[in-house]
């Protein structure tokens, strides 16, 4: 994701950073205390606020390890000021999975309030309500991670109750159906949350929230149907046969007449007769401004063989593009480059099918 830091990789999972989750620790640090002097206070909170991440980036790990168990890689886990999202290469098609995936994180959740209880009751440390409720450490993080569960099990695609709803929904109706019911559910869940939060709470980062999840189930509908539009079609029915090449020798300056002359952006770039990579408009850029024109392609272009074959699902291809945020992917054929599939191509190509839809249905 744009804009975030590299922190690790625990259990092989990429962790990064937003940098306005940075911007967030620094204005609770000021809010709590630095501002008044209290320097102690302020780191007080900056840790409390670091171990409830903590727990957040547990729950986000148990629904990668569910999911890695099915096969689905996770690319990484992104921590945000409204928590963290791991974005999983896609989402399980059997809807058991997707729900053993969905409350693999709220488990972790529960877990972790029942060892922070055991551990209170261990050192015999008050557990009442009262006693819960007046904010100390362990109080505080036993009632996130309470507050988690809950927040995260409401029916409100797409949340983890909202996965576990479209899942339920999808063992007896079409997958598309119960994806547009689910995420109706979700987005009338958010426009109430954020009613709520900003004329009765005044809570606008309670309104945020909401506003995420509205948008949030409108992409996720958009992507179910995108994907069940392309069911049945291979690469070569989207993929672009009319496209410019580069030879790793080349020098920028034969890239950068292409991009300028053409509507291609991205180019595939050959070793001899082998693929070698893609050179992206970006790595075009970015190769122009450390070395200039002369510079030959193959030392801006990463050598990674990521491309798809002519035959296989188009629907495949297109969730690997999102999952790698590529705008195209070179095709191959008997180990020979073929084509291109671009974003725009399945766009062109999913609106064709639409128009020749309408026509059908109204003759």
């Amino acid at each position: 994701m744009r804009w975030s830091l590299n922190i690790g990789s625990p259990l092989g999972i990429r962790l990064e950073l937003h940098v306005t989750f940075l911007l967030f620790v620094g204005w609770i640090a000021v809010n709590q205390g630095l501002l008044t002097g209290d320097a102690l206070r302020a780191a007080e909170a900056v840790l409390l606020l670091l171990l409830v991440f903590g727990c957040v980036v547990l729950h986000e790990l148990g629904h990668a390890l569910a999911a890695r168990r099915y096969g689905i890689a996770t690319r990484d886990i992104v921590l945000l000021p409204i928590g963290g999202v791991a974005r999983l290469e896609r989402m399980p098609e059997q809807p058991r999975q997707e729900i053993l995936v969905a409350v693999a994180g709220p488990a972790v959740n529960v877990a972790l309030a029942a060892l922070l209880y055991a551990l209170m009751k261990a050192v015999e440390h008050p557990t009442g309500l009262a006693e819960l409720l007046r904010g100390g450490l362990l109080e505080t993080l036993l009632l996130v991670n309470v507050m988690m569960v809950v927040f995260n099990l409401v029916p409100a695609f797409p949340m983890d109750g909202g996965r576990v709803l479209r899942a339920l929904l999808a063992l007896r109706l079409p997958y598309i159906q119960a994806t547009r019911i689910a995420s109706a559910v979700g987005q009338g869940a958010a426009l109430l949350l954020g009613v709520v939060g900003l004329f009765y709470l005044q809570n606008w980062t309670l309104a945020f929230i909401a506003l995420f999840v509205f948008l949030a189930a409108g992409e996720e509908r958009a992507l179910v149907q995108t994907r069940t539009s392309l069911t049945g079609l291979p690469v070569r029915a989207a993929m672009l046969t009319d496209f410019r090449r580069l030879d790793a020798r080349d020098p920028l300056r034969r890239a950068v007449e292409y991009l300028m002359t053409g509507g291609q952006q991205d180019f595939p770039v050959m070793d001899g007769e082998e693929l070698c990579g893609m050179l992206t408009r970006a790595a075009l850029i970015a190769a122009l401004e450390r070395g200039g024109m002369d510079v030959p392609v193959g030392e801006a272009v990463s050598c990674e063989r990521v491309f798809a074959e002519a035959g296989e699902p188009l629907e495949h291809v297109v969730s690997r593009l999102r999952g790698r945020e590529r705008s195209s992917v070179p095709v191959l054929e008997h180990g020979r480059l073929v084509g291109l599939v671009t974003v725009d191509n399945v766009g062109d190509l999913l609106l064709v099918r639409e128009a020749l839809r309408k026509y059908a249905s109204s003759t």
